[in-house]
């Protein structure tokens, strides 16, 4: 990530506030993906506790200072708040695909779009992301959320990927998404 330039890429597509100190947007949201990877772990887990036992090893593979702070909740809920930015999150995407798909001279002649669903056992909250709606499983009383993602063909490299209520229908998001994948 931080080869690819990620949280420089992070930083410059979400400003932060003046008075932002520590590690920066783009360093925080790193560490982020870098504990759920390093975990095999995308749930809601505590990342401080993981960057405290790592502040060396964390500190010379981003060549900042990290401190344990860093990482807490609410500092994720900051990134999570800036990374729901749509526009901002789309010009993002388009700028972090580019350099690799130049470097590994991938053919951008086709890009595919598809879409699934996710049901989970919850209650369902108005205007939630978790609705009841038509179910590819056959399950329509549970509430799912429905994923739309373009990838690039034959690799599958992600290109763009939408989330959204699982009471909406997928033709709708078919189109947008894929003219994001295509304009990354």
């Amino acid at each position: 990530m931080q080869r690819m330039g990620r949280p420089t890429l992070c930083d410059d597509s979400f400003p932060t506030h003046g008075n932002w100190t520590g590690l920066s947007l783009g360093g925080v949201s790193t560490l982020w993906l870098s504990s759920i990877v390093s975990r095999g772990d995308h749930r809601r887990v505590p990342v401080a506790p993981w960057v405290a036992k790592r502040l060396w090893t964390l500190g010379v593979t981003t060549g900042q200072v990290v401190t344990r702070v860093d990482c807490t909740a609410d500092r994720r809920a900051i990134v999570l708040r800036r990374l729901s930015d749509d526009a901002r999150c789309s010009a993002c995407e388009a700028t972090l695909h580019q350099p690799t798909v130049r470097g590994y001279a991938l053919s951008t002649a086709r890009v595919h779009v598809e879409r699934t669903s996710a049901s989970v056992y919850t209650t369902v909250s108005d205007n939630g992301l978790l609705q009841c709606g038509p179910s590819k499983d056959y399950r329509p009383a549970l509430p799912q959320v429905n994923v739309m993602q373009a990838v690039l063909d034959p690799v599958g490299m992600p290109l763009a990927t939408d989330v959204v209520s699982g009471a909406r229908a997928d033709a709708p998001l078919s189109l947008p998404c894929l003219a994001r994948g295509q304009a990354s």
